[in-house]
């Protein structure tokens, strides 16, 4: 089974590009304006594994088939998104569907590129993105609390043990903090059944210019950290050349 993964992040900061460059197609618009990608681009990939081949000449295989890496490039979020500014209710629509979050920051300085902020700072970008997605996970979570505390208060053994799942998510987002630092232990199978936009897991993309291609740049050390406080990963690219 394929594996897929969302490309997120604010509006041009170079989601589209690499999308392109993953999937070595031109089949997402890459543009210098907001929301250039409204419908989500879809590209399939064939994950390399040389063990393949060697299990083939042993099983006398006819045809070999790779597992697939789906990404997706999704519409660009921005403030409010939780609440339907911009694409906000598609983006969050869309991203909800996937197994894990590709998050693109933009790293580089270009006064040719428009920033939706204004300025480029990849860590208050990525608080952006996760403030929304923390907004709307507490937003869908609150409406069920209050369902499944009606039906524990009649004692619904089915609403107490969901309760015992949810309460503690719920505490975490309203202190700002995302769904996956809250999942009791044991409880990630059904954690993955509440469809939460912050249980995934995210790789920060550093989106740089050429030259800071090898080695990253001031930007990307600051996400890079910010990574590892999260427990997260991060990697260094330059879409620009990878298309």
């Amino acid at each position: 089974m394929g594996f897929n993964c969302g490309i997120v992040g604010l509006p041009n900061v170079g989601k589209s590009t690499l999308f392109n460059a993953l999937t070595e197609t031109a089949a997402a618009q890459a543009a210098n304006y907001p929301f250039c990608t409204i419908e989500p681009n879809v590209g399939r990939v064939g994950v390399p594994d040389p063990r393949l081949g060697e299990l083939a000449r042993i099983g006398k295989s006819q045809k070999i088939v790779p597992t697939t890496l789906e990404f997706v490039d999704i519409a660009g979020l921005v403030r409010g998104a939780s609440k339907g500014e911009g694409l906000g209710n598609q983006f969050l629509a869309n991203i909800r569907e996937v197994d894990a979050i590709v998050h693109v920051l933009r790293c580089f300085e270009d006064s040719d590129v428009t920033h939706v902020e204004g300025s480029v700072d990849p860590v208050r970008d990525a608080e952006t993105v996760e403030t929304e997605l923390m907004l709307a996970d507490l937003e869908g979570l609150e409406k069920r609390q209050i369902g499944l505390q009606k039906r524990a208060k009649n004692g619904d053994k089915e609403a107490i043990a969901q309760l015992t799942l949810i309460d503690p998510i719920v505490a975490a987002l309203q202190a700002g903090k995302p769904a996956r630092t809250a999942v009791p232990k044991g409880e990630e199978e059904a954690a993955k059944r509440l469809q939460l936009l912050t249980t995934k897991p995210v790789l920060y993309v550093c989106n740089v210019e050429e030259a800071s291609a090898g080695s990253g740049n001031a930007f990307s050390e600051r996400v890079f950290a910010m990574a590892a406080a999260q427990g997260a990963r991060a990697v260094v690219v330059s879409a620009a050349i990878e298309a």
